[in-house]
């Protein structure tokens, strides 16, 4: 919107309207008294009129006047990125141009899916100086953010109009998944996990495949550790001993069609698969291992190719901020081509979904493709309202049939498990509320048996 056609928009404040409630409340008794033949005053009707000729002018004055106020400055402190579901604060700088002191009302406008606390707010400003305030927006999904506008509230000199004020201004902002928030407890978490357990950087007595040195031989080592070249030289029995690999390949194949809509409480199996991901990253680049990711099923696929160091886990960030899950089905025949494609070195896959019964074909096909080449890891996400379906007391004819039908459908994604299993590959089936830590016990598990 232009500037001039933001003067041109003013409305009626508080105070006019008492005045014209006034006026309106003193026609009305006029009217009363001269309908029940009591003649009032002639003074006082050429009264009336008179406070509504003086009022008009002074209406139509103080518009005129409200029309040629000078606009604010207005500047907006926007954060570079926010994080989704928590409370952030957002600055807004005004500046005022006028020779006298007001106090304006501003509104900030925020894009859809973003909810605010202090808005409005009245901000009383001084000639020639700059007043600072913020207020607090909550982000409810992950993407990118635009806000176009910042709309004030300027009041007339006599305080009978506001004048609004449309200033243009642009920002951007992205909103990330809370990863302050999985810092600060589930990685904290698993952080004291690790340290306890003593998994990182932990040396394996002859189950790694990576060097780490020549030492003596102590109580507990196995012959088959015994370097005989060094023992021949030193002749006293010396050992190899080995760590877990450190320049292992992590690649995420995250499903983002319409299977990965369903909800368990606030959040959908996209989200927290998504979560899942950030978790494992996390931990991975930690352990000295290369993460990447490629998606599927989605309106916008999008690959990352692993890499190590802890600039990786931004760049994941920046990819998979404002991914979102789609209506589209799943393709995992297409998923595997574009992943084998562009992953020519071997790798852990994790295929991250949710197995219907529906899959019983294309799935493990497309799995025996990947394990030619790659090391797999399939994770199923589980549905809780099924199993509470199933486990339910059944006592109506509606309760009947939700069991039922959970029942069958649980049944048939067990028989497809249990094929993908015969068929050797590793299969993780985890409620969503679960998935990150059992994800993290998993990854590590093959870390310690030698098995990545």
């Amino acid at each position: 919107m232009s500037e001039r056609a933001a003067r041109a928009r003013i409305t009626p404040s508080r105070r006019l309207l008492l005045a014209v409630g006034g006026l309106a409340g003193l026609a009305i008794a006029l009217g009363t008294l001269s309908a029940l033949a009591a003649v009032p005053p002639a003074w006082l009707g050429s009264l009336w009129w008179a406070l509504l000729l003086a009022g008009l002018l002074l209406a139509l004055n103080d518009a005129w006047r409200a029309r040629r106020l000078p606009a604010p400055r207005v500047a907006r402190q926007l954060p570079g990125k926010l994080p989704v579901g928590r409370w952030s604060e957002i600055g807004l700088s005004v500046r005022h141009a006028a020779a006298v002191p007001v106090t304006v009302r501003v509104f900030d406008h925020l894009p859809a899916q973003m909810q605010s606390e202090q808005l409005p707010f009245s901000l009383p400003l001084q000639p020639g100086t700059t007043s600072h305030f913020s207020y607090r927006v909550l982000p409810e999904r992950r993407g990118q953010y635009s806000f176009a506008h910042c709309e004030v509230l300027l009041p007339s000199p006599l305080g009978l109009w506001w004048s609004r004020r449309l200033l243009a201004l642009p920002g951007e902002t992205r909103v990330y998944p809370d990863f302050t928030r999985l810092h600060g407890s589930r990685l904290l978490a698993v952080d004291n996990w690790l340290s306890r357990l003593g998994v990182r950087q932990r040396p394996r007595r002859g189950l790694g495949q990576d060097f780490r040195q020549l030492r003596d031989f102590r109580e507990g080592d196995t012959l088959r550790q015994i370097d005989w070249k060094a023992t021949a030289r030193k002749r006293s029995p010396i050992v190899r001993e080995y760590q877990d690999e450190r320049d292992q390949h992590i690649l995420f194949l995250l499903d983002c069609g319409r299977r990965m809509r369903s909800r368990d409480g606030e959040l959908s199996h996209f989200d927290h698969a998504l979560e899942a991901c950030l978790l494992l990253s996390y931990v991975a680049l930690r352990q000295g291992d290369a993460v990447g990711i490629a998606t599927f099923a989605g309106e916008d696929a999008r690959f990352l190719a692993p890499a190590k160091g802890a600039g990786q886990l931004n760049a994941l960030l920046n990819t998979l901020y404002d991914l979102e899950s789609s209506r589209q089905p799943a393709d995992y025949a297409s998923a595997v081509r574009d992943l084998l494609a562009r992953q020519p070195r071997r790798a852990l896959v994790i295929l991250l979904t949710n197995l219907r019964d529906e899959d019983d074909e294309e799935l493990p096909a497309a799995a025996a493709q990947l394990m030619r080449r790659h090391r797999l890891l399939l994770v199923s996400l589980r549905e809780e309202l099924l199993d509470r379906l199933a486990g339910q007391t059944v006592e109506t004819f509606d309760q009947a049939l939700d069991y039922c039908g959970a029942v069958e459908y649980l049944a048939a994604r067990d028989r497809l498990q249990q094929r993908l299993s015969a068929q050797g590959v590793p299969l993780l089936d985890a409620r969503p509320g679960e998935l990150g830590p059992r994800l993290i016990e998993q990854y590590l598990e093959m870390k310690r048996s030698g098995a990545l």
